[in-house]
């Protein structure tokens, strides 16, 4: 099929649900690139404008769901570890059981690659990956603003990587049915769906620092700051 055939049954397809084995083919040619570029970028865009909109938004959104994807992962450790080793101690009531869950040891890495997409995507905004920022502020104004317009081409660029492979590695899991083991009925797509959505977000925040890089060029205020993990945007 062509490229735009392809492109075609890859929009109507997942629009519509009807996903099979041609489908998934389509999902692993060329023609994904094309669907998805645009949707990375139109979307990064949008979420975006989102945040400007609403700046509760920008400072919370990422950093909610990691604190509560980790509650909730502790929770499920804790309580796995007390059903292995509890029925050993004298005081353990029988009604809370005396084996381990089986989904405890395979839903939380699960979420984890959750918590650890959605931080990334924060910690894009922060810039405190590589940032390098002891040796850029030796830099003249033009060489840091095309210094960090680099990062932002190349987080840009990743992330339409990963939300174009992950969204076929979404598809392959749905089409094959695969559970979450230890489950009978949680559907492993189901978590894996959230990683294309999170480099969409990730787009939306390098857009936001592309825009306040050439705001702060153009207006002469600093383009180097020193980063802060956990920081506020």
């Amino acid at each position: 099929m062509s490229i735009w055939t392809d492109a075609w049954t890859i929009i109507s397809s997942t629009l519509t649900g009807d996903i099979d084995f041609s489908v998934a083919n389509a999902y692993r040619s060329p023609a994904a690139w094309w669907v998805f570029t645009p949707i990375t970028l139109i979307g990064g865009w949008l979420v975006h404008l989102m945040y400007k909109k609403s700046p509760f938004l920008d400072r919370h959104l990422e950093r909610t769901i990691v604190v509560w994807t980790y509650i909730v992962i502790a929770t499920i450790i804790f309580v796995g570890v007390l059903q292995r080793f509890g029925p050993s101690l004298s005081w353990w009531p029988e009604s809370w059981g005396d084996t381990q869950v089986p989904w405890s040891t395979t839903i939380p890495p699960l979420l984890f690659m959750i918590m650890a997409w959605f931080g990334c995507a924060f910690n894009v905004r922060l810039r405190t990956h590589l940032s390098f920022s002891e040796f850029r502020t030796k830099m003249g104004r033009k060489g840091q603003l095309m210094s960090l317009m680099l990062d932002n081409l190349l987080w840009m660029g990743f992330c339409i990587i990963v939300v174009t492979t992950t969204a076929r590695v979404t598809v392959n899991t749905y089409d094959n049915f695969a559970i979450v083991l230890g489950t009978d009925n949680v559907m492993r797509w189901w978590f894996i769906a959230t990683m294309p959505v999170c480099f969409v977000i990730m787009a939306g925040r390098v857009f936001g620092n592309m825009v306040e890089d050439l705001a702060n060029y153009r207006n002469g205020e600093p383009m180097i700051k020193q980063a802060v993990i956990g920081g506020d945007v």
